[in-house]
């Protein structure tokens, strides 16, 4: 449970704009939409193998 301390007479502004940057750090959205649906194994793999030689190709562009 994300819990931001509002301080006495602090905006209300500031404290939902803490809210929403806790919950991008805890990556709680896009985990709930990842459960939505179901993603078999093998496609997971290989998006990983596709983002790592997405990775690669750009570092070695690079060097």
């Amino acid at each position: 449970m994300i819990v931001v301390p509002v301080k006495e007479g602090e905006n209300i502004d500031r404290a939902l704009k803490k809210l929403k940057r806790k919950f991008e750090k805890t990556g709680v959205v896009r985990e709930v939409r990842e459960r939505q649906k179901f993603t078999k194994p093998s496609i997971k793999r290989r998006e990983e193998v596709q983002k790592a030689i997405y990775i690669q190709k750009l570092q070695q562009e690079q060097s």
